[in-house]
Parts: C-alpha cells; structure tokens; sequence
C-alpha cells in the first residue's frame, strides 16, 4: 500500500502527516490511535534518521488506515485547506549536481557556444557537485520565496531530491539505492548573476561565487510529500517537468541522467560520509531560463511535476 509522507504547519507548530489514495491524516493521532507510540510526535527528520526502523512500523500504520480509512476520522485533514511546508525542517547537508542531463548539457552548449562534455563517463570525467546551504533555503508547497536583493535573472531547475536513510561511506554502485530513504521533487532555484563576482579577474579562483548563486532564502523549494523508496521502481524512468505561469519550460525524464542516482551516491560516499537525512539534488533537464534569458519576476508561478512524487509549487514574491 503506497504512502507518502508530509509536514504541515497548523497553530504555528509543525506536525507530520501520512496520506494514503488521496486520504491525508495526522500522523500522530493516528500512531496514538494505532498504538503505535515510535511514531507519535515526531518530526520527518527524525523518522529518517532511524529510517529501518521507522519504516516497518509506517507500513504497518499505513496497511490499518488503509483497511479501515472512515474509522480514523477525527484524524483526518482537508488536503485542499493544508499549510504544507518542506517535508524536512533541518535536512542534513545539502548537495546538488550540475551539467548532469544530457539534454540540458546540449542546450546550454548551443546557447552558449561551448563544446560541453556529452559524455563524462566515457571520458573519465566524474560527477560534479555543489552544496546549497540548508534549513534558511527551504520553502514547501505553494511557498512564497522572497525574490533575491540585488539580483535580475532568477532561474529555475526543477530536480529530483533523493534523501539518505542511513550512513553511506565507500558504496558500491550497485548497493547504491540501499541507503535512499525516499524522494521528493525539488527546485534549485539560482541567482545567475551572481556566480560571477565583478571586479575579480578572470583567471582568479576566486571569480565565482557560489553561495550568492545557489544559495538565499527560499532557494531550495521541497515537496509537496515525501514518497518512501519502495514506491518507487526506478528513479532512472521517470518523467520530470516544469511550468512558469502555466507555460510548459521543462520536458524531459530521469533516464537522460549523465550520471544516475545510484553513481552520484556512490561517487559522493568515497570522498565523505553520507549521513541519514542528507539529501542529493540530481540535476536538471533542458528548459532552464538562462539558455534563452529569461528568468522569473515577481509573482512568477513555477510548478515542478515528477511522476509517482506530486507536484511542487512556488510563488516568487
């Protein structure tokens, strides 16, 4: 029985939520009704953080509610009313691959006039990432993100979120998928103009700053729910894509990933441990604003759909 799980903000507190076939539920009256009291008053975060433990006892939630929806009723929430915030409030780090579909790497190669690698494996080249600070970048469904001081050519990048469940230090590529907790959609959104420093010559190591490009209030949008890997198949086959004010920017699918989840895991646990509550930003696809300049403004809407993981809206304000 598939479930996926969520935050909400109700009386300025956040508490967690289970949903089932379109039936949402408070997490803890449902655990205290169930008697299932390692899942009473806990956050996301700490359910991953002790993910092979709280996962058993969450399928064994889900089963009863599914079995018997209308006799948890009190428990039950209008999904249409919710203040749905990230589905984690204090992830662990943040890590963000770039250049890592190959329809985007084409994209950005004919905007640009670059001769980008459209193969790295082949050439030996590895994974790249970034890191996007974290809990003052987080923004849920139907966020509000502040748009950026000093910035003109805000972008978006809708990306699949993969979240660790437990240590991952030196995997293989094929034990991978062992050590994902789940999946989420996610947008990295990127102040363009400030990855340059002005001013700083070009050859400086210095020229480009990172953290003014990735990383301010509200750019790492999450959610709208949290979806256990177990429900999904592959996280090579799915369909990705992204509107702006309705207008479809991004159309494309997981199985254009340079490097797939499993190699990036694999790849980021040789160089550092990867903790429970990490979460690895995989990429995105064509589509991007800056391969035709034109980027988002304030009350811009973007909604970032994944298959099998909902769908991600945000407001720039």
């Amino acid at each position: 029985m598939k479930y996926q799980l969520f935050t909400y903000e109700a009386e300025r507190t956040l508490r967690s939520g289970l949903a089932i076939d379109n039936h949402w539920f408070d997490l803890d009256e449902v655990a205290r009704a169930t008697g299932c009291a390692s899942l009473a008053t806990v956050s996301l975060d700490e359910l991953v953080d002790h993910w092979s433990l709280s996962e058993p006892e969450l399928d064994k939630l889900a089963a009863e509610l599914a079995a018997n929806p209308d006799g948890f009723s009190t428990a039950r929430l209008d999904a249409d009313s919710l203040t749905l915030r990230s589905p984690f409030s204090r992830p662990g780090a943040i890590y963000a691959a770039g250049a890592n579909y190959r329809d985007h790497v084409e994209a950005m190669g004919r905007a640009f006039n670059q001769k980008l690698v459209l193969d790295p494996k082949k050439e030996g080249v590895p994974p790249w990432h970034f890191l996007k600070s974290g809990a003052a970048t987080l923004s849920g469904h139907r966020g509000e993100v502040p748009y950026p001081a000093r910035t003109e050519r805000l972008d978006w990048e809708a990306e699949l979120a993969v979240v660790i469940g437990r240590r991952a230090a030196q995997v293989s590529v094929d034990s991978a998928l062992d050590y994902v907790a789940g999946y989420m959609c996610a947008n990295d959104l990127s102040a363009r103009d400030h990855l340059v420093r002005d001013g700083v010559d070009p050859s400086s190591p210095f020229r480009f700053d990172w953290i003014g490009h990735k990383c301010f209030n509200g750019s790492c949008p999450l959610g709208p729910v949290f979806t256990p890997a177990q429900f999904v198949r592959s996280p090579e086959n799915l369909a990705i894509k992204l509107w702006v004010n309705g207008e479809l920017r991004q159309d494309s699918n997981t199985s254009n990933h340079l490097y797939g989840v499993a190699e990036q895991i694999a790849y980021l646990s040789e160089r550092v441990d990867l903790l429970a509550g990490d979460v690895i930003l995989t990429g995105t696809p064509a589509g991007v604003g800056m391969e035709t300049g034109t980027f988002l403004q304030r009350g811009d809407v973007t909604r970032v759909w994944i298959e099998a993981l909902g769908e991600l809206e945000t407001r720039i304000v």
